[in-house]
C-alpha cells in the first residue's frame, strides 16, 4: 500500500544522485506520493537548481564524483534562501564517521542504501512537518515585531525574520545573503557564548553604530540567535534628568513614551526587554507622582515646552 504525503500544495523535492536507478526509484515514489520532483546528477547541478527554485526538502547522495554530498550540503546551508530546507543524506556508507560528517554538514537525517521507500516517505513526512513548525514560529516572531536572525560560528546568516532582513539590507546596502559578521563581532559572539545571554553586552555594528546586536542564545548546534536593535541615537532632554529627577535611561523611556511609542516599541528602540521597560515606567510614575502613561507624557511635554 503506497503511503501519501498530505499537504495543501505539492511539496517540491530535489533529489541529487549520480545513479539513474536511484533517481528513477525515488522519482516514481515521490511523484506517486503527491510531490513535485526535481533531479540533479551532481552537486553543481543542484546548486544551479536552487538558484532558481527553493525545494521543500533535499535528498542528497553523499558520494558523488566532483563535489560530494557533504560539500554540496555545506554550500546549500550557506545560502540563506535554502538554509532551513531539510537535507536527508542517502548513501551506502554506514560507518559512524560518515553519519557524523553528514550531520555536521547540515543534514537532518541519514538513510543507507538500498533505500526502503516506505521508510523514506515516513522520514520525509516528519522532516517536512518539523520544517513547517519552524517556519510558522519564525513568522510569528516577525509578526510580533522581533528583529531576529541566526548565524553559524563563521558568522554566516542561517535565517532571519523578514523585518531583520529588511533592517540589515537597508542599513548595509546589501542583500542579507551577503551579510557576514565581521571579525570584531565574531570575537564578541565567542565571548557572549561564554557569558550567556543574560550577561552578554550589546555590540554595535562597526559600519553602522545605530544598529546593535544582542546575543539571545544557542538554538541548535552551530546556530546562534541574535536580536537586532536600532538605537535612537539621541539623548533625552536634559530637563528630564535635572528637573524631573530621572536617570538617563528613565529619561530615554519617558522621551519615547511622550512621542506615543508603546512599551514594545520602546523596548525595541532601546534594546531592552518589555519587562525592563515596565520596571522603568514604574520608577518614572513614582518619581513624577502619577499613575499612568498619559499623565507622565503630559508632564514630559510641559517640561520640554518650559525649556524650549
Amino acid at each position: 500500500m503506497r503511503m501519501s504525503i498530505e499537504s495543501r500544495k505539492r511539496d517540491v523535492a530535489l533529489v541529487v544522485d549520480d545513479s539513474p536507478e536511484t533517481l528513477r526509484l525515488l522519482t516514481d515514489a515521490l511523484d506517486g506520493a503527491g510531490m513535485t520532483v526535481m533531479v540533479a546528477l551532481d552537486g553543481a547541478a543542484a546548486m544551479r537548481i536552487v538558484d532558481q527554485i527553493t525545494p521543500d526538502i533535499v535528498l542528497l547522495d553523499a558520494v558523488m564524483p566532483g563535489m560530494d554530498g557533504f560539500e554540496t550540503c555545506r554550500r546549500l546551508k550557506r545560502d540563506a534562501g535554502v538554509a532551513n530546507v531539510p537535507v536527508i543524506f542517502m548513501t551506502g556508507l554506514a560507518e559512524t564517521e560518515h553519519i557524523v560528517r553528514g550531520l555536521e554538514a547540515g543534514g537532518v537525517d541519514y538513510v543507507t542504501k538500498p533505500i526502503v521507500i516506505e521508510e523514506m516517505l515516513a522520514r520525509i513526512r516528519v522532516h517536512l512537518g518539523n520544517a513547517r513548525l519552524t517556519q510558522s514560529a519564525r513568522a510569528a516572531l516577525d509578526v510580533s515585531g522581533r528583529f531576529l536572525f541566526a548565524v553559524n560560528r563563521q558568522g554566516h546568516i542561517l535565517w532571519a525574520t523578514p523585518q531583520a532582513q529588511k533592517l540589515l539590507a537597508d542599513h548595509h546596502d546589501a542583500q542579507t545573503d551577503d551579510f557576514v559578521l565581521p571579525p570584531s563581532l565574531l570575537q564578541w559572539l565567542e565571548q557572549a557564548k561564554d557569558k550567556g545571554s543574560s550577561k552578554s553586552q550589546a555590540a554595535p555594528l562597526p559600519d553602522n553604530p545605530q544598529l546593535r546586536l544582542y546575543y539571545m542564545g544557542e538554538t541548535a548546534p552551530n546556530e546562534f540567535l541574535l536580536r537586532l536593535s536600532k538605537e535612537s541615537g539621541s539623548a533625552p532632554p536634559p530637563e528630564f534628568t535635572s528637573e524631573l529627577g530621572l536617570t538617563t535611561r528613565e529619561g530615554e523611556v519617558l522621551a519615547w513614551l511622550s512621542k506615543g511609542k508603546t512599551n514594545r516599541d520602546i523596548a525595541q528602540i532601546l534594546g531592552l526587554s518589555p519587562r525592563t521597560v515596565d520596571k522603568h515606567l514604574e520608577q518614572i510614575y513614582a518619581k513624577l507622582g502619577v499613575e499612568n502613561r498619559t499623565a507622565a507624557a503630559a508632564i514630559a511635554t510641559n517640561a520640554t515646552r518650559r525649556n524650549s
